[in-house]
């Protein structure tokens, strides 16, 4: 396989090299080069302003999520052109992971379910990083049951009344909109009685509160719905048939944590090249070459993989459960890269400080964030299911619940 530019392709990288060289917020740039997964942040300066002010000069320049089309405030580009542009912009695309959620999960489902008004309206401002979107999924007596939520959608009028609760919601707290599963049909199973809405995050009703997490960051939160109303029109999908649209979040978030998600890896070299063990540089150890030989390795099959991905969507394919395995082997990878720097630290390996951390605590950050990549999107053992039934066309697990009415499986604290 032959990976050269074409004359076309090198014609476009040397454009958008060009345009960022010109327009990239360059003060930033040695922190973003620093910043790693679980700490991305700015020293003097508040990251989602300065994400959004990037965010919409490459809008205004016709550079903000290229793949989408030009009536939705994308480029119409090609799969390879977009991988081309990721590779140009660098540390500044670690600028974009504040509106993964909604460039990589809820735009795509607005623009397969959302009446066209709708699409035409919410898509450009959700592309330029003007309006921030959110994905209001998993519950408290969910877990990796998506088909478990309790949250309840009841008719009145032209509207839909929303009372229940989500957690584990990224980014709610500076959220302008949402797209939301509700169950809206009890009686039947509990794939089949779910209905999905977008909504305004600002509606009265809604509270959210931050979750503290253990790096100290508040990335996730609980989200409280109390009367809200939605009105129909709002609606995404038919009624009763929420679960196959959010398939449609769900595989396009996979494939976006999958292929977005820093493994680690690129830091865990560097900070070989440099570090001297008891006998010699770090770099030369056979144990350590051989740690980062298995890691190069995955993190390359990470990186095409992803680009069999986005060759799939351009030719208008929803993204598959092959898309489970990049998150899974990603999820899994970062912990371990972060494990095994911090091993390599010894003594130093505790202090999770960013002033008193070797490399910054860059792999400290990391370790603390690991845990809730391999949740979000599924657990592991999802993907693996996922993986096994849908991929390798195994036998599924059995579901003593697949046929029974929601209202009729037996919870705790229901009578």
């Amino acid at each position: 396989m032959n990976f050269d530019d074409t004359p076309q392709e090198a014609e476009f990288r040397a454009t958008a090299r060009a345009w960022i060289a010109a327009n990239a917020p360059k003060p930033y740039e040695e922190e973003l080069q620093k910043s790693s997964l679980g700490r991305t942040q700015l020293k003097n300066a508040n990251i989602l302003e300065v994400a959004k002010a990037w965010q919409k000069k490459k809008a205004d320049s016709g550079w903000a999520c290229l793949h989408w089309p030009k009536e939705y405030g994308g480029r119409g580009s090609s799969p390879i052109e977009r991988v081309i542009w990721q590779q140009e912009e660098g540390a500044f695309g670690k600028l974009s992971h504040m509106f993964i959620i909604g460039h990589g999960m809820c735009g795509p489902t607005m623009m397969a379910f959302a009446r066209e008004e709708h699409k035409r309206n919410y898509l450009p401002p959700l592309a330029s990083g003007e309006k921030v979107w959110c994905q209001l999924f998993s519950e408290p007596a969910g877990g990796s049951d998506v088909a478990g939520l309790r949250t309840r959608a009841e008719k009145d009028g032209d509207d839909w009344v929303i009372n229940g609760q989500k957690i584990w919601t990224s980014g709610a707290h500076y959220s302008d909109y949402g797209i939301l599963l509700t169950r809206t049909d009890p009686t039947v199973p509990k794939h089949k009685g779910l209905t999905m809405f977008f909504l305004d995050m600002k509606s009265a009703g809604v509270e959210v509160r931050p979750i503290k997490q253990a790096s100290g960051a508040s990335d996730f939160n609980e989200v409280y719905f109390t009367n809200v109303r939605i009105p129909d029109h709002q609606r995404l999908g038919e009624v009763g048939d929420g679960w196959n649209v959010s398939l449609t979040t769900l595989m396009n978030e996979r494939m976006s944590i999958g292929a977005g998600v820093s493994t680690g890896f690129p830091e865990l070299f560097e900070y070989c090249t440099s570090l001297m063990l008891e006998d010699g540089p770090a770099i030369e150890d056979r144990a350590v070459r051989s740690k980062l030989a298995s890691w190069a390795v995955k993190a390359s099959g990470l990186r095409y993989t992803s680009m069999r991905a986005i060759s799939a969507l351009s030719k208008g394919e929803r993204p598959g459960p092959e898309n489970s395995i990049g998150k899974l082997v990603a999820g899994s990878m970062i912990q371990d890269v972060a494990t095994y720097a911090l091993d390599l630290q010894g003594a130093a390996g505790v202090v999770s400080g960013p002033e008193d951390a070797e490399v910054a605590g860059r792999f400290q950050a990391m370790l603390l964030r690991a845990p809730g990549t391999r949740v979000e999107g599924g657990t592991d053992e999802i993907m693996r299911n996922i993986i096994a039934e849908r991929v390798l066309g195994l036998p599924g697990d059995i579901r003593v619940d697949k046929d029974v009415p929601f209202n009729k499986i037996p919870t705790k604290g229901r009578g």
